[in-house]
């Protein structure tokens, strides 16, 4: 025991216990036996465990179960009152040609306002102007009107003539009903001559929708938004210009379902651009969807804008100060307690009592 001064203090309550089992440590005259030397290979086994365990349990601090803060309700006055919002074009139309052709002149620019009705591109047009021309010189032609006409006129007089000598009896019947066929017959060919001009003025009228089609001109009145061709192109099936009408604009909301039922058409909405130096505007309810997405929880609602002299520029970010939004948002749940790990408790061993035959006996306490 002189050589483990350490072991003696963990062991002190084991003195016969050590004479037994390690007579190797207590007697130094036996430690050279091999059964001393195996003695003292599991003595240090067992030291070496019951010094990590003993480690172990000083040194794990206890565990102290996590505490939960209070959830706290921030009532906030202006919380959901002001809705962000995007103001768009009120249309956007892309322009192309009902017609395949090659772009002969282009008439405005990116960023030109147009009136409706403006001529924007013009493409390459000879055959039709040259059919323009050739059907107004021949609904222009009435001399075959003026003939026949003229051949009316002396039938006519000659069923008069042949009247008056029928009456006179110096011809026959017949001469008279020869003479009302012919006139009947100039009739007819004037009525014939008549609907053929007339039908020459309608070709006119085609050769002339014909040549319109060979020039775009503005369904709206709106601004340039982007120009696709230039001149010398072919243009078959794409568009050439894009249009966009952005007086009045669009106004798009993304409203909480909470607030549903308190817009209606024609209410008044504020919307403020996020635009330097802007003001305030005054926008007007057009459209409450009655479809909500039950994704986002929301539903939108389109506003239109007045946009005087196209001052404010489309594609903007904006604000706008819903009536009724001013609600509480809902407090956040909260999240659940963690349970504190369980407290293990170690058995410790009671000292040693010996029965009466001398060998020891040992308790187990908690």
């Amino acid at each position: 025991m002189a050589y483990f001064p350490a072991l003696k203090r963990r062991v002190a309550g084991y003195p016969r216990l050590m004479e037994t089992k390690y007579p190797a440590f207590c007697c130094p005259q036996r430690a050279h036996s091999p059964t001393a030397t195996s003695q003292k290979f599991l003595f240090h086994l067992l030291a070496c465990v019951l010094a990590a365990l003993a480690s172990a349990a000083h040194a794990a601090p206890p565990v102290a179960p996590p505490v939960v803060a209070p959830t706290v309700t921030r009532n906030t006055p202006t919380a959901g009152k002001i809705v962000g919002c995007l103001i768009e074009p009120d249309r956007v139309a892309d322009i192309g040609s009902q017609v395949i052709g090659v772009v002969e002149r282009i008439h405005v620019e990116r960023g030109d306002a147009v009136k409706q009705g403006q001529k924007l591109i013009a493409l390459r047009a000879d055959i039709e102007r040259a059919n323009v021309a050739v059907a107004a010189t021949r609904s222009h032609v009435d001399a075959e009107v003026l003939a026949a006409k003229a051949s009316l006129v002396l039938a006519d007089q000659k069923v008069r003539r042949a009247e008056a000598l029928v009456a006179q009896k110096f011809i026959s019947s017949q001469s008279l009903e020869q003479a009302v066929g012919e006139a009947e017959v100039a009739r007819q060919k004037l009525q014939q001559v008549s609907s053929q001009q007339k039908i020459w003025g309608q070709e006119r009228a085609v050769a002339e929708a014909q040549l319109g089609l060979r020039n775009v001109h503005s369904p709206f009145s709106g601004v340039v938004v982007e120009r696709f061709v230039n001149p010398g192109e072919r243009v078959e099936q794409s568009p050439m210009l894009r249009l966009a009408v952005i007086n009045p604009l669009r106004v798009e909301l993304l409203v909480p379902t909470a607030l549903y039922g308190r817009l209606t058409k024609g209410d008044p909405v504020s919307v403020m651009p996020e635009l330097p130096g802007a003001e305030p505007m005054t926008a007007t309810v057009q459209h409450v969807d009655r479809v909500l997405d039950a994704a986002s929880n929301s539903f939108r609602v389109r506003l239109s804008l007045p946009n005087p002299d196209n001052k404010l520029p489309a594609g903007l970010r904006c604000r706008a100060d819903v009536p009724g939004a001013d609600v509480t948002p809902a407090a956040p749940a909260a999240r659940p307690a963690i349970p504190p790990a369980p407290t293990v408790t170690r058995p410790k061993l009671a000292p040693a009592a010996y029965r009466p035959d001398g060998a020891p006996t040992y308790r187990r306490t908690l």
